[in-house]
């Protein structure tokens, strides 16, 4: 490359199209037809390099694609792509060249880069649906066919080459072989504990008469659903606004770097306060990911706007710390704050309450003090509340009214099934922060009988690198007891313990100890399960965690690792016989998920372990253990669409709406075994792949796979070229496209949203090629031996078909 380090250069002439213009190809194939200079088109990764490529060329461009600048400089190739991580382009006097990045090019559409932005984001629904977590032997639903057990993936040639299907095991031993191109098809079982899942009979009726009754209580739960969803719609709330001068300078106070979800929860909280709409967001991210930023960019809005802020939190220490951040946070802002909690005196509490209903105090934060019927405010414009789940029924029924009068922000780091449904369906605003600050580490978490010998390695191992322990033995009228053997086991650890039946003095005075480090080791209950943030406390040890749900365990968890040390969390058992099935299935579950951002993972585990419980009613039972969470919520989703639509939901949809067209090109389509060995990665792939909504997911999934394990194989690439063909023929009402060597048909819905036209013109002009089969068929006569030419022809059918 010496010749383009010395050579004179100048910027890159705009190949950009018309801002309102949505393609820029045109642009650039203008460009090549003019310029007597080379071209080469820099993008960000391999990945990249494939998808461009491949979409250059379905539009009649063909670039070579070339490993390096020097490669490029010593071929005689006009047009090239390579894979390079360069800002801006440049021209090239000598030699004569032009280099273009990819972000140059789609300049003119921003669209498609927010789009590819907003993919790199957590991917809510995927979560809850994908397969990523199932093994040989579990549960799965099939929406057509009902419940089975997933028994690997198998290789069949069928005539068309080698396909990988699915292998699914029924009731009565029957078996069904699913193509990986129908995974969208296939979900995770939710509902009862995986071994008692109820395995259904192959075309025994059943599974019909089970999806019906779902159906049913489905469509009943939606018309409720989106009329309370209306009646909140029609609420106008009050319409903050937003001061960016000011807002700024609050913002600059976050000392540490935004992650990307976080940011998108704090714009997505700014839009909904600054709507007319009122605001009932729900944010779930893990512990430590920065839910308490959001709640205090929040705040900053409702407060410059002149109005009161309740802090609704479970625990005294959470309400505790709370009061120090927003304090901090606050100091140089005229904002008066308060708490109320067990550890305020009676007069200050009092005097606290006047203030709010005088409006001399701005915020309060306090526990369920502030739900009580004499609690009074002058101007209350957003209520808080931090982790929902935490507080009683006839706490909620009070939340409940208070939604009617202002605007609510909740937090949570495991959100309950009903509110994870709701939120799935759009019902509630609902966003996800799973991207974990940088530098920090995942848990090491280690499930084993009680064992002197493990405490003690595990404590000596945390205090001579100079940290702390918290040591949670949840029963108070034993603590003093394992104090007595804990310092006789550890003569090293200054030990003290901390409980909620402590005078609240003593409390606190304990908790201050712990955080400025006078002591090191903590013997508590689950007092410390919210709030506590001890950057220097990184090893935790849960005596009978067999005792506790699965979301308190990851709460609880959640109190260490809170900086950029190893954490480690211990979590003690009487002994594997002595623990029950559901006890042992949340411990593996937390054991196997120590993963950074897996609460929400964690939520849907709960979901299966204890059973999902329905939207709007008390029962943990009901329609989705017939048919599993996932299928539920899919048909709930459907249902609630249909009804916005007009439309009465039922099983009776046309299939092409419901499950997409199915394309047959008779040739191979899968990912070799000889490319990714590990079946996992292949399953969750394949479902990725069914499941993509649209073309740029679709585009970007495949940049991902390629920059993960190489350049794709000629069958990879035939299944990225399928799906495509699906999603273009889908909107268009075609139920399937069948083409083989020697022709085949076109199958239309009976309303297709087709040119006729088009197909009038087709068959008028090529009636030796095409045919009207009945209404709703097109017959095709093509010779189309070679799989690139059918390709070809499908993708030319289907733009022929759009309506203009």
């Amino acid at each position: 490359g010496g010749t383009a380090a010395t050579s004179p250069t100048r910027p890159a002439p705009d190949v950009r199209v018309d801002r309102h213009a949505e393609d820029p190809l045109h642009a650039l194939a203008t460009l090549l037809a003019t310029t007597p200079q080379r071209v080469l088109i820099c993008v960000e990764s391999l990945g990249r390099r494939e998808t461009v490529q491949q979409f250059l060329g379905e539009h009649g461009l063909h670039p070579t694609a070339v490993d390096t600048f020097a490669a490029f400089l010593s071929s005689p190739d006009p047009f090239a792509l390579c894979a390079a991580p360069i800002a801006t382009g440049f021209a090239l006097f000598e030699p004569e060249l032009l280099v273009i990045t990819e972000t140059e090019l789609y300049a003119a559409n921003p669209r498609r880069i927010a789009q590819r932005e907003r993919t790199k984001r957590s991917n809510v629904e995927s979560m809850l649906r994908d397969l990523s977590e199932v093994r040989i032997g579990d549960p799965v639903v099939h929406e057509q066919h009902g419940i089975g057990r997933y028994l690997g993936l198998v290789t069949m040639d069928l005539g068309d080459g080698p396909s990988e299907f699915l292998h699914l095991g029924y009731a009565d031993e029957t078996k069904l072989y699913v193509p990986v191109g129908s995974l969208h098809l296939i979900s995770r079982y939710s509902g009862t504990a995986p071994d008692d899942a109820p395995l259904h009979a192959l075309g025994s009726g059943q599974w019909e008469r089970a999806t019906a009754r779902a159906l049913k209580l489905v469509r009943d739960t939606a018309a409720v659903l989106l009329n309370l969803s209306a009646q909140r719609a029609l609420r106008t709330g009050h319409q903050f606004k937003l001061t960016p001068h000011d807002y700024e300078r609050f913002a600059e106070g976050f000392p540490f770097e935004e992650t990307p979800d976080q940011r998108a929860a704090i714009e997505a909280v700014i839009s909904d306060l600054t709507s007319e709409k009122s605001t009932d967001r729900l944010v779930c991210g893990d512990v430590g990911f920065g839910k308490t930023e959001v709640a205090l960019r929040a705040a900053f809005i409702a407060l410059m706007n002149e109005k009161q802020v309740a802090i609704l939190v479970p625990t005294t220490l959470l309400a505790e710390q709370h009061f120090q951040n927003f304090s901090d946070r606050f100091a140089d802002w005229p904002v008066k704050i308060a708490e109320l909690s067990r550890f305020r005196t009676a007069k200050e509490v009092k005097a606290a309450m006047a203030g709010l209903a005088d409006g001399s105090i701005d915020l309060v934060i306090g526990t369920h003090k502030l739900l009580q019927a004499d609690m009074k405010f002058k101007n209350l414009g957003l209520v808080i509340i931090d982790e929902e789940h935490r507080f009683g029924v006839r706490q909620k029924e009070r939340l409940k009214r208070l939604r009617a009068e202002v605007d609510i922000l909740t937090l949570t780091a495991t959100p309950i099934p009903r509110t994870l449904a709701m939120a799935m369906e759009g019902l509630r605003d609902f966003s996800v922060i799973a991207t974990a600050p940088q530098k920090r580490l995942a848990i090491k978490t280690f499930v084993a009988g009680y064992s002197e010998g493990v405490i003690r390695e595990a404590a000596l191992r945390e205090l001579k690198r100079g940290g702390q322990i918290y040591f949670l033995h949840n029963e108070i009228d034993t603590i003093e007891n394992m104090r007595e053997k804990l310092e006789k086991l550890l003569p090293e650890a200054r030990i003290r313990i901390g409980h909620g039946q402590m005078p609240e003095r003593e409390l606190e005075q304990v908790m201050r100890d712990f955080y400025q480090q006078r002591c090191n080791f903590l013997l508590c209950s689950t007092i410390i399960e919210t709030g506590i943030d001890v950057p220097t406390a990184n090893t935790i040890i849960i005596n009978r965690a067999d005792r506790f749900g699965l979301a308190q365990l990851h709460q609880l968890r959640g109190r260490v690792g809170r900086s950029h040390h190893q954490a480690y969390a211990y979590l003690l058992t009487p002994g594997a016989d002595a623990l029950t099935k559901n006890a042992q299935k949340r411990l593996e579950a937390i054991q196997n998920l120590e993963e950074l951002g897996a609460g929400f993972t964690l939520a849907t585990h709960d979901l299966e372990i204890r059973g999902a419980g329905e939207l709007l009613g008390d029962e943990q039972s009901g329609q989705m253990t017939e048919i599993g969470f996932s299928l539920y919520t899919e048909l709930l989703e459907r249902a609630v669409r249909s009804i916005r639509s007009g439309k009465l939901p039922g099983l009776e949809d046309d299939p092409a709406d419901r499950h997409g067209a199915e394309i047959e090109l008779h040739l191979p389509a899968l990912i070799p075994e000889s490319y990714l060995d590990d079946v996992h990665a292949r399953l969750t792939l394949y479902k990725r792949i069914a499941s993509a909504r649209h073309l740029d997911a679709l585009r970007d999934l495949q940049s991902e796979i390629v920059d993960r394990f190489g350049v794709l194989p000629a069958q990879t690439r035939n299944l990225f070229a399928i799906t495509e063909l699906k999603l273009a023929a889908t909107p268009l009402g075609i139920r399937k496209l069948d083409l083989g060597p020697k022709g085949g048909r076109v199958l239309f819905a009976p309303k297709p949203d087709i040119d006729p036209m088009a197909v009038i013109n087709l068959i008028q002009k090529q009636p030796q090629h095409y045919a009207l089969d009945g209404p709703e068929k097109l017959r095709i006569k093509l010779e189309l031996e070679d799989p690139a030419a059918r390709l070809a022809a499908a993708r030319g059918l289907l733009m022929l078909l759009q309506r203009s």
